[in-house]
Order: structure tokens, then C-alpha cells, then sequence
């Protein structure tokens, strides 16, 4: 297949427009390896201060150690939005080269009830040790609900474990169990996975544990009614840490992690392929017309053009001609001022209301005061009245009494 170079990415002379040229993938994954590194080694050398935090292999690769574990990302621009609504619940892909396979990742389990029937399945002869090794908590969702209510329990719950997975039975009960804390970002948003037993699972297979009959499941309960075999369980979270998370939102752009800085270009560029077919196949709809373009990126770098369309629009309908799309630039300029005309005169009218308002506040304020005003007037009358009214007494009082004392002697 013969390829044409252009200024910033390379198609095909032959064939469908519409596919992804791994050359280019190829040659774009160097180069954003290469500056994430070179980026990393001149960090180091402007910088004196040594990380503590790092795990370097020796001493002068401080820098270099520590963003062997920086996610690279795919980023797929559509023409038009992929969903209409934010979904919490990933799509997966399976990547041939996975994204979780350090020995030293740390796993917790969030189960429905009881987790016991989790933990005895992992702790299972036929369950993997290596894979047991790396899941250090299992959590039941009544335990998650007593234990993990405050924001301190669960940001130390997040920074405790590198990779939280749960029973897709009970993973949409979990963003209101454990808050924005987990679903602010989606680095370490719990990863659903299928823990039921499969229906072709034969009659002669190790039988899953069951609750006991006097604890009915219903059809909204967090009760694990059946478990799989341990070596199916350990199938399935291996499979599910071999997956990218597809998180979908009413938007144009959707990111996927797809590698880390410590994989090779090939590996990059192998995984990107895979999440661009399975991403076009599985959920953009009108598949490779609506893709605008295709970039990957590290976490603090720009983003390097994998693939971009050379038209804009996802159908022919979508493109106007020029005098009706003048037409429409006209309709859209005249709601825009009649908008803003209709905007004015609402200020307007908020504006008369507050004068209105503000007049009967004065006029109500005034007649208040010359109503206390009045009041107090006739108050202070009335204590006038008393005091003159006391003092004519007194003055009676005395010019009374001399009589009184002449009479008495008199009589006597």
C-alpha cells in the first residue's frame, strides 16, 4: 500500500480513506516518547532537589524513574457527539499489550453481601497466587456503607490501592457510596466486572456458594446470589485488567488510556490500533465519517496528530449552500438581537420595578415615622397630664392639711 506524505500525517493512495495508517501511528509514538523523556532528563538536570518519593533504578535517574508510570492517551475527535448522556458504567477494550501488569499493583474488590463467599474464592487453591497476591481487599457493600462515610476514610481508601474493580451487580450503586472523591476523574473509577457464573458453565463444575434460603435476593438487592468458580472469577478480573476503560460523554472528544511512558513505541502504537477499531466499530455512530481526527498525548504535552479528516461534516445534508447558509446567519444574528432587545427589556422592567418598589418603601417609611412620631407625642401628653395631675394633688395635700390639724384641736 503506497502512502502519500502531507504536512502532518500520512494517508493512503489506495484503498478506503477511512483506516489508520500504523506508520504514522508508529512514527507519532516515538516522537511523543522522546520528549517525555528528554523532557524528564532536562527536569532533573535544572532541578536540585531530589525526588524522595521516586523509586529510581540508581541515583542520576531520578527524574526518568518516576514518569516510567505517566499515562499516554488516545484522543478521538468526533464530528458529532458519540452519546447523549454521561455514562458512568466504561465500555471495554482488550489491549494485547496491558496497562496493569506490575507485580506491585494493588487491587481492592468492592462485592455485594456476603464477602466472605469473595474471599474464600480468591483464597481458593485453584485461584491464581499471583493474582491473590495483588488484591489485598475485598469490600462488601454493607461494610463499604458503615465504614466509608466521612471524605477523609475515602480519600484514604483511594490512595491506598493502585486499581479498584467491583461485581457489575452492584457498580451503579457505587457513585453515591463513594462520592466525588473516586468519580471526580476517572484515573481510579472502580472498573465493573462479570462475576456471575456462566451459563455454559457445565452441570460437573465446582458449584458456586449460595446465601442461605432464609435471605431472598430481590431484584434490587446487593446480595450476591451466586458466585462463579474461583479459576472463572480469576478469569475474568484478569481479563478486565487486560481492558481500556471507555468512559462516554455528551461530548466530541472522548480520551483512552491506551500506554504508559515505560512501554515501547511498537506497544503504544499495537494498542492504539486495537481502541481505534474497536472505537469506530463499537461506539461512534456513522463510524469512520463522523471521526474528525485522531491525536495521542502524554499528560503534559500537546497532542500529536495520528489521523485527521479531510471533511468536516458526517453527510452531504450537513452542507449548505451559500445563500442558505447566509440565510441562517441572518435568522441566527436576528434571534441574537431580538434575544438581547428582549434582554433589555427585562432589565428595564426590573429596573422600573425597583424604582416602584424603592417609592412605596419611602412613602410606607414615612408614614411609619410620622405615625411613631405621633405617638410619641401622645405619649409624652399623657405624662405631662400625670405630672401636672400629681403635683395639683400634692398641693391640695398640703394646703389641706393645716385644717385638718385646727379641727382636731378644736374638737378636742
Amino acid at each position: 500500500m503506497a502512502l502519500e506524505a502531507t504536512g502532518l500525517t500520512t494517508r493512503v493512495t489506495s484503498g478506503s480513506p477511512y483506516q489508520l495508517d500504523k506508520s504514522q501511528t508508529l512514527k507519532a509514538s516515538t516522537a511523543l516518547l522522546k520528549h517525555i523523556k528528554s523532557e524528564a532528563k532536562r527536569k532533573e538536570a535544572s532541578s536540585t532537589a531530589k525526588n524522595l518519593l521516586a523509586d529510581p533504578v540508581d541515583d542520576s535517574s531520578d527524574e526518568v524513574a518516576s514518569i516510567s508510570a505517566d499515562p499516554i492517551w488516545l484522543v478521538i475527535t468526533t464530528k458529532k457527539h458519540i452519546v447523549d448522556q454521561k455514562r458512568l458504567k466504561p465500555g471495554k477494550i482488550l489491549l494485547p499489550h496491558s496497562l496493569n501488569i506490575l507485580p506491585t499493583t494493588t487491587i481492592c474488590l468492592f462485592t455485594p453481601d456476603p464477602q466472605r463467599t469473595f474471599k474464600d474464592a480468591i483464597a481458593h487453591p485453584s485461584f491464581p497466587s499471583e493474582l491473590s497476591a495483588r488484591i489485598t481487599r475485598v469490600i462488601g457493600i454493607s461494610k463499604l456503607k458503615a465504614r466509608y462515610k466521612s471524605f477523609e476514610s475515602r480519600r484514604q481508601l483511594l490512595a491506598e490501592h493502585d486499581v479498584f474493580i467491583a461485581d457489575a451487580r452492584i457498580i451503579t450503586l457505587l457513585p453515591n457510596l463513594l462520592g466525588k472523591t473516586f468519580y471526580k476523574s476517572s484515573s481510579k473509577r472502580p472498573i465493573p466486572v462479570n462475576l456471575e457464573p456462566s451459563r455454559s458453565q457445565p452441570k460437573d463444575s465446582a458449584p458456586s456458594k449460595r446465601l442461605p434460603a432464609h435471605k431472598p435476593a430481590e431484584a434490587n438487592s446487593t446480595s450476591a446470589r451466586s458466585l462463579a468458580p474461583p479459576a472463572q472469577v480469576a478469569h475474568e478480573i484478569q481479563r478486565t485488567l487486560s481492558c481500556a476503560q471507555v468512559y462516554l460523554s455528551p461530548a466530541a472528544t472522548t480520551s483512552v488510556r491506551v500506554g504508559l511512558a515505560s512501554f515501547t513505541p511498537e506497544q503504544i502504537a499495537e494498542n492504539a490500533d486495537v481502541v481505534v477499531s474497536a472505537m469506530v466499530d463499537k461506539f461512534v455512530t456513522k463510524k469512520w465519517r463522523n471521526v474528525r481526527a485522531v491525536h495521542i498525548k502524554g499528560p503534559n504535552t500537546m497532542a500529536l496528530p495520528v489521523w485527521l479528516a479531510e471533511k468536516l461534516w458526517v453527510d452531504q445534508t450537513d452542507v449548505l449552500e451559500e445563500e442558505e447558509a447566509k440565510q441562517r446567519l441572518e435568522a441566527g444574528q436576528q434571534r441574537r438581537k431580538r434575544k438581547g432587545r428582549e434582554g433589555e427589556e427585562k432589565v428595564r422592567e426590573g429596573e422600573k420595578k425597583q424604582k416602584k418598589q424603592k417609592l412605596v418603601d419611602e412613602g410606607f417609611s414615612a408614614e411609619i415615622k410620622e405615625r411613631r412620631e405621633k405617638l410619641r407625642k401622645q405619649k409624652q401628653e399623657i405624662r405631662d397630664g400625670v405630672a401636672e395631675e400629681t403635683r395639683r394633688s400634692e398641693s391640695e395635700d398640703k394646703v389641706d392639711k393645716p385644717r385638718k390639724v385646727r379641727a382636731i384641736i378644736s374638737g378636742v
